[in-house]
């Protein structure tokens, strides 16, 4: 596995410490006219605003040097390093689902529902229908795919029923409905995932088919996908498990997006039977007791609200990754961090988690027990 870009050492390109470039400045021209410049000496202020200048020029070197980094790179510069390594940015995308219209009584003639028929939800979220479809004499229905007419993710998670009002309205259609859960909708791929995924690129050139690989190929199905888990329960099968953005778990059509990217002949070598599954969930939950001390009374209110915060906090970095023990010790640090004198936690207990799983949390009971003496 690839060296974790975030233990890389820092750098610099040029010194960009304004502080620093003013006394070379001063300095290097005291010494060159043997003089010393009083702070309201014109030549002094003149020989400041040059050095605000080279401060933005210095400034602007370290950046556009970083920008040829991966580590540092960021909007379109990192669009120009990924085609080094033939990773490009996922772009966004349309939530999909099946709609379907409904006739107000059986027609003796062929009822045309043209491309384009919008249907929307009550808070105005429009959706339109990607094919002409016909509604037979004899038939009261009829279903169709429409796309969400906004990209990203605001046309996800719409039930069955929830897409129901005709925008567009057709003659003898009594009703519309969605049939399925809207999905598949999307923003344009992150920096941080889009860098990620091009440290990952490399391990996509092997034939061997590698966990590195499949790990890579996963991601490219979707910008929601943020861990993959790879695994040969038996000879000869890859088990493939994503875990989406906040902790989400995959659907069946989530799942079987991954499954057509990773089973690609040109992707999956021959002697591997690939598999894709959601991750195995395990559930935990958190009770505890926090305490705040006496000479922090005043702050009670504000440290209160952070331990609130930092309960939320643990519960989103236990679910961001693949594999992630249940750890207290972390949610003990966080609440401490936040002002806490102590914690007295009932649960939950350590528990170490496989590859293929993720810790989601079930109840959260956090109870301030009061203030108590600083000793």
């Amino acid at each position: 596995m690839a060296i974790n870009l975030s233990n890389l050492p820092q750098i610099s390109f040029a010194d960009t410490d304004s502080t620093t470039i003013e006394s070379n400045i001063i300095t290097m021209y005291e010494s060159l006219t043997s003089t010393t410049l009083a702070d309201g000496d014109p030549v002094r202020l003149f020989l400041l605003t040059i050095a605000s200048i080279v401060v933005q020029q210095r400034i602007l070197i370290d950046y556009s040097a970083k920008q040829n980094l991966l580590a540092y790179s960021s909007g379109n510069y990192l669009d120009h390093i990924g085609i080094l390594v033939g990773a490009t940015r996922l772009q966004d995308s349309s939530a999909e689902t099946m709609i379907r219209f409904t006739l107000s009584a059986v027609q003796v003639q062929t009822i045309i529902i043209p491309i384009g028929t919008r249907a929307a939800t009550l808070s105005n979220i429009i959706f339109a229908t990607t094919a002409v479809v016909q509604i037979p004499p004899g038939s009261l229905t009829v279903d169709v795919l429409a796309k969400c007419t906004t990209v990203g993710v605001i046309g996800n998670e719409f039930l069955a029923g929830q897409i129901n009002k005709i925008v567009d309205p057709v003659p003898y259609i009594q009703s519309v409905m969605n049939t399925t859960t809207s999905s598949g909708g999307a923003d344009i791929e992150s920096d941080d995932n889009f860098r990620e995924r091009i440290h990952e690129a490399p391990e996509s050139f092997s034939v061997a088919g590698p966990d590195g690989a499949y790990i890579f190929w996963a991601k490219t199905a979707s910008q929601d996908i943020v861990d993959v888990s790879v695994r040969s329960p038996s000879p000869g099968q890859v088990e493939i498990r994503p875990l989406l953005v906040d902790g989400g778990i995959p659907t069946s059509d989530m799942l079987n997006t991954v499954l057509n990217v990773c089973n690609d002949k040109t992707i999956r070598p021959l002697t591997d039977q690939v598999i894709v599954v959601a991750p195995e969930v395990v559930s935990y939950n958190i009770s505890l007791t926090y305490y705040i001390s006496q000479d922090n009374a005043t702050k009670a209110t504000s440290i209160q609200q952070a331990v609130t915060q930092a309960v939320s906090d643990y519960q989103t970095w236990q679910y961001s990754k693949l594999g992630r023990s249940i750890n207290p010790s972390t949610l003990i640090q966080q609440i401490t961090n936040a002002g806490a004198s102590h914690v007295s936690v009932v649960a939950p207990i350590y528990a170490a988690l496989q590859t293929y799983q993720i810790a989601i949390v079930g109840t959260v009971t956090a109870i301030f027990g009061g203030l108590e003496n600083g000793d």
